[in-house]
């Protein structure tokens, strides 16, 4: 027993020592907090208005009351301050990616100077101008870095994976804006939240989170800017047709941009109604029968996938009448040796050779990334007064990504569309703006519209506008004005 007792001290003893040690750590990688603070000020929407803007960090604490995330944002509040004004809080998508298109394209109080006819934005350097299309006017505005993107990231004993994930995400998000709420004394404020691109998807989880249990953030309203929110209709996977349906309208508009359409219809508008109906209609009948379809109505529904397409019969019969967008980019053209964008298909660019399935790189990412990779480091550091020597992420990676949303959903059918249906049933008084741009395969218009117009979505309160350009309608001049205009009028009809 003696030396049992002894072995087992013996033991013991540098576990305690360890323990001790432990005990003495400091916490790990903890930055103080940083808030820089400057004022502004602008004409927006046609008003002169001051502002606070706030580079600043908001720490995210786990259950044991410990740092545990870093996020940082950028906040404009007009003064004088007034608690019963709008606030609306804004991020982008990736999911990896940082608040730098929103903010320095479209709604912030200074945007970067990039071409607005589609061209490639050169190299530097790239102008940062005052930006009168800011909602400024309407609301005070924060842009949201959630963890992983922009300067934003884990501390202390966090771990990417408490973060990555459509929940955990919206979780740390919603956790944020109640945290600023608390802070700034806007908890009676009228709220908005918006993205774009995953952004919307973050839009849909996070309003689950802040009016999903008993201690609800009520919202006024959500700003959808290139909505993706089914994935599971969108899944390009073997056996899934819907995203061919969803994908028509898209490269019809695209066909009708680059004159690739017989007897070219005067508007847009018009022809992408046709290839709307043509889609929902014969096309998706079509696809239905499998291979049961044969003979004259196999060849008219070629014909006319044919003419709304741009692409020729030949090709469309060889992929099955099934074109898949990469295709698409690469085929539309190639008769001219060019290959179409992804995210806004006015770009153009040339591949290492014209026989490719596929382009090289997509032009319109290429076309614009570094002007607002430049412009944000320039105006964050420089003119906002954040310090820091992290690397902004602008769009880096977060893997892996929990796509689980806790509700049995299988593989690919995820869809957060049904939170915004139970978020307008729940809430009478929230309204939902979708922006759509004609000319992007990142998000296509179609598969916003499928999304929200299912069982359950109260359609009198869905606004829908739409854009002749990508992505980023905001790139071109018209686009963003426009948008600044339509969100500036949704904001006001709360």
């Amino acid at each position: 027993m003696k030396h049992l007792f002894l072995a087992t001290a013996l033991l013991a003893a540098p576990l305690l020592a360890q323990e001790k040690k432990d005990e003495a750590k400091p916490a790990a990688d903890i930055p103080a907090i940083q808030t820089a603070v400057t004022r502004g000020a602008g004409t927006f929407g046609g008003q002169r208005i001051s502002y606070v803007a706030t580079a600043g960090d908001m720490h995210l604490k786990g259950e044991d009351g410990q740092p545990r995330a870093n996020i940082t944002y950028y906040s404009y509040v007009k003064e004088p301050r007034d608690p019963s004004r709008p606030v609306t809080f804004l991020f982008n998508g990736g999911p990896g990616s940082g608040s730098v298109w929103l903010h320095m394209g479209a709604f912030g109080p200074k945007r970067v100077a990039i071409p607005s006819d589609a061209r490639d934005d050169g190299a530097p350097p790239y102008p940062v101008v005052d930006n009168p299309d800011a909602l400024l006017d309407v609301t005070d505005i924060v842009f949201i870095d959630p963890v992983g993107t922009g300067f934003s990231h884990v501390i202390g004993n966090g771990k990417t994976e408490d973060y990555w994930g459509v929940t955990k995400d919206a979780k740390s998000v919603a956790q944020f804006i109640r945290l600023w709420l608390n802070e700034n004394g806007r908890w009676n404020s009228p709220k908005f939240l918006g993205g774009e691109s995953y952004g919307t998807t973050r839009s849909a989880a996070v309003a689950n989170e802040l009016e999903g249990a008993y201690n609800d953030v009520a919202l006024n309203g959500i700003i959808l800017i290139s909505a993706i929110l089914d994935f599971g209709a969108q899944a390009e996977v073997e056996g899934n047709d819907m995203p061919f349906i969803i994908s028509v309208p898209s490269m019809a508009a695209v066909a009708w941009y680059h004159n690739k359409v017989p007897n070219r219809p005067a508007t847009l508008d018009a022809f992408v109604a046709e290839a709307r109906a043509f889609a929902t209609g014969p096309y998706a009948t079509a696809l239905f029968k499998g291979q049961a379809l044969a003979g004259p109505e196999r060849e008219a529904v070629r014909r006319d996938l044919a003419r709304y397409t741009g692409l020729s019969e030949a090709f469309l019969e060889r992929a099955d009448l099934r074109p898949s967008p990469g295709r698409f980019w690469k085929e539309l053209l190639r008769d001219r040796g060019l290959s179409v964008g992804r995210l806004d298909s006015r770009y153009v660019g040339r591949d290492r050779d014209a026989a490719g399935e596929e382009f090289d790189n997509d032009p319109s990412f290429y076309g614009i990334d570094a002007g607002y990779t430049a412009a944000i480091n320039a105006y964050a550091r420089g003119t906002l007064g954040y310090k820091t020597d992290r690397s902004y992420v602008t769009i880096g990676s977060v893997q892996p990504w929990d796509w689980d949303l806790g509700r049995g959903e299988g593989t690919y059918y995820k869809s957060v569309a049904p939170y915004l249906g139970r978020a307008l049933r729940e809430n009478s008084g929230l309204r939902i703006f979708v922006g759509q741009g004609y000319y992007d395969f990142a998000t296509p218009f179609f598969g916003a519209e499928y999304a929200l117009t299912r069982t359950g979505f109260p359609q009198d309160r869905i606004v829908w506008k739409y854009y002749e350009a990508g992505h980023m309608m905001y790139v071109r001049d018209e686009d963003r004005a426009k948008l600044s205009n339509d969100v500036r009028a949704f904001i006001r009809g709360r």
